[in-house]
């Protein structure tokens, strides 16, 4: 377990490193100068003088050579230190840490809500035994994916703020703020796991012990559940614990759309400003939760799967 555990960790930690070396590069590739930018942001003729742009870069440290740049950002970086805002001078890592709260409210809350979509969705679609209803709950999830996440956005707030009058259409404001936007969230994320979680039961409830489970007289919903469904979610973790890492950057089209303070509205302003070190200190934010949600989840495979440690003890 100590073996499988450490590699998990160094597998975690080659990620981070690897979000934090690929976002830079591209961002230092991208076309444009966000110095430049912010100094001839304002009116509308201002010059700006290469004595004056030499000494901007030279303040944020943007006159070094690219190799030097690379070095001293990793090592400010394992420091939690991503510098300042080009565009406003604020700290880059109190910004992107003042603005994580709201965005966590609303993607913690449309995780919940899309477990409880998938799998109810799933386990009602394999359990029922009319083939009708199986056929309709099933086809629920490919038609969540397909639905894009700002149009689902927008007719909520026309059906349940314009409408129906029932919850706030925009804002940050109290638990009501909340509901629209991580229903918008939770739509595609729950399709995912449903879709998941349904061919894995399906696949289960054709295995020889389910037969034999049923032929020995056990109810269909004490094989759903006692049998099958343990064994079907291990797929579905897997999943689980990829969407909701992307519920992160899903959370930047939607709280655009409903005008929520967050994260997503600071790496919007950020990305429109080119506003290197916010954008990066956005990634491997992004990056760090995604690499704590899937190692979490490397930790619950061998609890579900007791054969899963057995192999890697095996291939140690």
């Amino acid at each position: 377990m100590t073996r499988y555990l450490l590699r998990r960790i160094l597998q975690a930690v080659f990620v981070l490193w690897a979000a934090f070396t690929v976002s830079f590069v591209i961002l230092y590739l991208l076309p444009g100068d966000a110095i430049s930018a912010k100094l001839g942001g304002g009116e509308a003729g201002l010059s700006v003088t290469p004595e004056q742009l030499a000494a901007a870069k030279a303040e944020y440290g943007l006159d070094d050579p690219l190799p030097v740049q690379y070095g001293k950002r990793l090592i400010a970086a394992l420091q939690g230190d991503f510098g300042r805002s080009i565009a406003t001078g604020d700290d880059a890592t109190d910004m992107v840490v003042s603005a994580l709260p709201p965005t966590l409210a609303v993607t913690g809350l449309a995780l919940v809500l899309a477990i409880l979509f998938g799998g109810g969705v799933a386990i009602a679609g394999t359990l029922t035994r009319h083939r009708w209803l199986g056929n309709a709950l099933l086809a629920l999830p490919p038609l969540g994916i397909s639905l894009p996440p700002f149009w689902v956005g927008l007719l909520l707030i026309q059906f349940f703020s314009f409408q129906l009058r029932l919850v706030p259409a925009l804002g940050s404001n109290g638990f009501e703020s909340l509901i629209l936007p991580a229903i918008t969230l939770a739509i595609p994320t729950g399709a995912i796991i449903g879709q998941v979680l349904a061919k894995s039961l399906r696949t289960q409830l054709a295995e020889p012990y389910t037969e034999i489970a049923l032929a020995k007289g056990a109810s269909r919903s004490r094989v759903h559940f006692g049998h099958i469904l343990r064994n079907a979610a291990v797929p579905t973790l897997t999943i689980a614990g990829v969407v909701a890492g992307n519920l992160i950057a899903g959370s930047v089209i939607t709280e655009t759309v409903f005008s929520r303070d967050g994260l997503g509205r600071v790496t919007s302003s950020a990305v429109t400003a080119q506003d290197i070190p916010v954008v990066q200190a956005v990634i491997v934010l992004a990056a760090l939760v995604f690499v704590v949600i899937n190692l979490l989840v490397d930790l619950v495979y061998p609890l579900l799967d007791p054969r899963i440690r057995h192999r890697e003890t095996a291939d140690a």
